[in-house]
């Protein structure tokens, strides 16, 4: 994914949507979130992942 890409995204991510921008699954992208392996911020009972530190992390 370029960055071009990445600009047009929310600033936060639903986490099956990030699962399926880096071609894992679901459960996999919740589980490094957990982790903390994958930035993430709960809010409303809800998970998200934060796009520019994804960002930051693909590139990486």
């Amino acid at each position: 994914m370029n960055s071009k890409s990445f600009d047009a995204l929310p600033l936060l991510l639903p986490v099956p949507q990030a699962a399926e921008l880096l071609g894992i699954s679901r459960a996999s992208a919740y589980r490094l979130a957990a982790t903390g392996e994958l930035p993430s911020r709960r809010l409303g009972g809800r998970i998200y992942i934060v796009t520019s530190e994804l960002r930051e992390l693909v590139a990486a």
